[in-house]
């Protein structure tokens, strides 16, 4: 396979140089995320030049402006010119701030939705849901366990939520904001809650690279509002998306973000974004590292 990767290399196989290529100041060679990527470093189409992206991105940028904007125009159009915003998006390694200037119509939860059904030939939200309602009942009594044996008095804050208002938004929600503290993970520079009428977002966003803003009002008694009215995405300390109706789809659309910018999961909650994509979204199952590899055959008791 060396052999096979160096010819590969010397025919300029464009994913193959971005995997061999050094970062700045830093020694260690840039390699592709395990995270499943069918379409990685796609070649363009047939037909599909580069002066021709190009026209693409621009009548895409005219069209953003509109203020009722072909969405079908839109979706051809980012169709097209998927291989040259990967391209740039892998090759380069811009800002995000840089990727929103030259591909605005990117970052709306339609359009990461259909990015990632590029990248993974998988529905986004559709998959993410059903994998998370089949995944609910167990994961609340593997809480209730855990919490009921001293070992993760946190979740007990998290479960008592439920007893106030026992909605299936409420329990995905309980889900998903109790896995880092079952995974004994340091969520706070990832989810923060934001008070509709507390600090500034300058404040709440600062030092988060790539995470959720939880929208409630007044003061939080509770381990997670049980009113949610907004939930914005951030990445490199700025709102790329939000108005998104609750926790679950605020997830779903965060893990979207990341294989869309070619981001890298968080370091403090890597085990909680691995069973996401491994167990929930069900992305190269068989390659899950040995804890979650441990976590999901001890949730299998749960079903039986």
């Amino acid at each position: 396979m060396g052999n096979y990767r160096q010819r590969m290399m010397a025919a300029g196989c464009l994913e193959v140089l971005v995997n061999k290529r050094k970062r700045k100041g830093n020694t260690k060679p840039v390699k592709k995320a395990k995270k499943g990527e069918i379409h990685y470093l796609p070649e363009p189409p047939d037909g599909q030049s580069t002066v021709k992206s190009e026209k693409d991105r621009e009548t895409m940028l005219l069209e953003v402006q509109k203020r009722e904007p072909d969405l079908h125009l839109l979706d051809e159009l980012m169709t097209a010119t998927f291989s040259q915003r990967r391209q740039e998006i892998i090759g380069d390694e811009p800002l995000i701030s840089a990727v929103k200037d030259r591909w605005p119509a990117l970052f709306s939860e339609r359009q990461l939705s259909a990015e990632f059904s590029r990248i993974v030939t998988k529905d986004l939200l559709e998959s993410f849901l059903d994998g998370l309602d089949a995944l609910v009942p167990g994961v609340l009594q593997m809480y209730g366990e855990a919490a009921a044996s001293g070992r993760r008095v946190r979740l007990s804050s998290v479960l008592s939520c439920l007893q106030k208002e026992d909605t299936n938004q409420n329990k995905r929600a309980a889900v998903l904001l109790g896995l880092p503290c079952y995974l004994a993970e340091d969520s706070s520079d990832i989810i923060r809650m934001c008070d509709a009428h507390g600090e500034t977002l300058d404040v709440l966003m600062s030092g988060m690279q790539v995470g959720l803003l939880i929208g409630h009002e007044g003061p939080l008694h509770d381990a997670f509002p049980l009113d949610v009215f907004n939930v914005a995405l951030v990445v490199e300390e700025k709102i790329i998306l939000h108005d998104l109706g609750d926790v679950s789809t605020g997830f779903a659309m965060l893990l979207g973000a990341i294989y869309c910018l070619n981001l890298e999961y968080p370091r403090n909650m890597k085990y909680s974004f691995e069973f996401l994509q491994r167990v929930v979204m069900n992305i190269k199952p068989d390659q899950c590292s040995a804890r979650i590899h441990g976590l999901r055959n001890k949730m299998l008791r749960y079903h039986m």
